[in-house]
């Protein structure tokens, strides 16, 4: 591999972001190639259940195991434009067969009449590894449980130098495996600026410009807080970083587009998933981003400085999945008075009826089940307001170790239209499906033990030194902030928090972080007295078994929290409603709080700027 481009402190990289999923729209590449004058595209495809999905496509055809949509729409629509423009394209849409998404994609470009060089990144695949892991003693990072002899898939999070050597190779696309989701921004920024691998603070800066644009158009004014303030949903604009070289960047979007690029809206996506903020660890950086600052340099731009950085850990993190059973979720809509009611009893009587079955036909019980009614707020729990609504869906999810078990289950739903209670209907989707149960597992390996490789042009892969990394650093201590005193006689007044604070919520496994952003600066003292990690636990304990730790970003006014046990097992082992906390902040932000009156002032919402 050639040495990275020489540094040049006058440039600007201009990076879009067109992906935050594997299922986002087909409008990003195109919005952002022909009208974003752009350098870069980037895409982001992958998470815990994408990975396991993969895998077991690929266990039914070979040649699958890759994010199909990033070839069949995205570069079948942009990449004889991207390719004309010298827009490079970089994607983790590789999955668990990066060779294949990079053999689909030559036959595309083969197709349109195009030539390109096509680079792929390996190593991330460590599955065979497992049995000596096993063997090691070596569990999972949150509940401590062992690994299971099967495995569907182990794959560690890659950083960028892979990604910057193949593009100083002459790559114009390069194709990943799992990375972390930032490395796809974070390695071009190294390739144009020559960014050396312990430039930490530069680093850093770059990580946080990729985590910003990772989610889409969630920079852009997408699951804003004011949402009522965000225009043209339906062509919201795709986020573009202009990058410079000391580590800084700007959020913006192609011009006429929807959506809005507001200060607000990118300090919630700066909080988003991100844990401690003085230790978000990254396979190239350790990052700190508790006194990042965040600021509107004009309309539709805003401004990002302040990231700092140190020496990352020895270990790259693994996302491994494993098949655990099988799950069905069956729902029917119940409509009239005592919905509520009349749908709980339709549950209790489904399971009632299939237990029966299973014992007539010597199968086991039920592993575990789980009952919500829609449209009674069920994420409320005992704040709802709506136990008498008089039209609501019963969702019934159950899981058991027999695939056939459950086949039973999915056969014995719809009886109920006319069987039991009156006002009992459906959208006529027909029986639900029996899918396989996934059950996620996090671990480290030494980054020695991972050997990354990049093939260029499908050629032999070359190995990539990667730095093996030393023991973490702790970061150092920020005081939290003053409390405020105020008499006793004081005039109080009860607001909702959402009327003092933004907010965005996420999950890590089975944790739910809740990011927020004082409205005002000033106002940050008062949210840290009272929202106590104690205050949040108790406002959520319905939903949250765990600890609440509470985190500090003076830089933005923010507060970051980590709500253990928060989603009953998190992503694709939770049966609940909202199993990735995305709905956490939304509930925390209709908290009402009793604040002095004198030190708000007139109130009011704060206008998005």
């Amino acid at each position: 591999m050639s040495e990275p481009a020489p540094s040049n402190s006058s440039k600007t990289v201009r990076i879009g972001g067109a992906s935050g999923f594997w299922g986002d729209s087909s409008e990003g590449p195109r919005q952002l190639v022909r009208h974003g004058q752009i350098d870069y595209l980037v895409f982001d495809y992958l998470a815990e259940t994408t990975m396991a999905v993969l895998a077991a496509a690929r266990l039914r055809k070979p040649e699958m195991g890759y994010a199909t949509d990033f070839v069949d729409i995205a570069m079948r629509d942009v990449l004889a434009d991207a390719l004309a423009k010298g827009i490079r394209i970089v994607s983790n849409a590789g999955g668990i067969h990066p060779e294949g998404c990079a053999q689909a994609l030559r036959a595309l470009a083969a197709e349109l009449g195009v030539a390109v060089r096509v680079a792929v990144v390996t190593g991330d695949d460590v599955s065979a590894q497992l049995p000596a892991l096993r063997a090691a003693g070596v569990c999972d990072l949150g509940s401590g449980e062992p690994l299971p002899e099967r495995m569907v898939s182990a794959n560690a999070y890659l950083g960028a130098i892979a990604v910057r050597d193949a593009l100083a190779a002459g790559a114009q696309v390069v194709i990943t495996g799992r990375c972390v989701d930032s490395a796809v921004t974070l390695g071009p920024l190294m390739h144009e600026f020559g960014w050396a691998e312990d430039d930490w603070d530069r680093l850093a800066g770059g990580s946080l410009a990729g985590h910003i644009i990772e989610c889409g158009c969630q920079a852009t004014g997408g699951l804003h807080t004011d949402w009522d303030s965000i225009p043209g949903w339906d062509d919201i604009g795709y986020p573009i970083a202009l990058c410079r070289q000391d580590g800084s960047f700007s959020i913006t979007k192609p011009p006429g587009t929807g959506g809005r690029v507001l200060r607000a809206a990118v300090a919630e996506q700066m909080l988003y998933e991100i844990g401690d903020p003085a230790s978000y660890l990254l396979p190239d950086v350790a990052c700190d981003f508790r006194e990042v600052r965040v600021e509107q340099e004009a309309e539709d731009l805003v401004r990002v400085h302040g990231a700092r950085g140190r020496a990352p850990g020895p270990h790259y993190k693994v996302s491994a999945t494993a098949q655990d059973g099988w799950r069905c979720a069956g729902s029917l809509v119940i409509v009239g008075f005592d919905a509520a009611a009349k749908a709980r009893r339709t549950a209790e009587a489904i399971l009632a009826r299939t237990r029966r079955i299973f014992a007539r036909k010597g199968l086991a019980d039920y592993r575990a089940t789980h009952v919500e009614v829609i449209g009674t707020e069920v994420l409320y729990g005992p704040r709802s307001a709506t136990a008498g609504s008089r039209e609501v869906m019963m969702r019934l999810v159950v899981d058991h170790a027999s695939r056939q078990a459950l086949e039973i289950f999915a056969r014995e739903v719809a009886p109920a239209g006319t069987s039991w209670a009156p006002g009992t209907t459906g959208p006529g989707a027909g029986r639900p499906g029996v899918s396989p149960l996934v059950k996620p597992f996090a671990f480290f390996i030494d980054k020695r033990a991972v050997q990354v490789q990049v093939a260029l042009d499908g050629e032999a892969p070359l190995p990539i030194a990667v730095p093996s990394g030393t023991s973490l650093v702790p970061a150092s201590s920020l005081p939290p902030p003053l409390p405020i005193q105020w008499p006793a006689n004081e005039p109080m007044r009860e607001v909702r928090l959402v009327d003092l604070a933004w907010g965005r919520s996420g999950d890590k496994g089975d944790i739910a972080n809740i990011g927020l952003v004082a409205r005002r600066a000033e106002w940050l003292p008062l949210l840290w007295q009272l929202l106590t990690p104690e205050a949040v636990g108790q406002w959520l304990s319905h939903l949250v078994k765990g600890p609440v730790e509470r985190f500090h970003l003076p830089g933005i006014a923010g507060i970051n929290f980590m709500l253990h046990q928060a989603l009953a097992g998190g992503g694709p082992r939770s049966p609940r409603l909202d199993p990735l906390g995305k709905g956490m902040a939304q509930l925390l932000l209709d908290m009402p709080l009793n604040v002095p009156a004198a030190l708000l002032g007139e109130l009011g919402k704060v206008p998005a700027k």
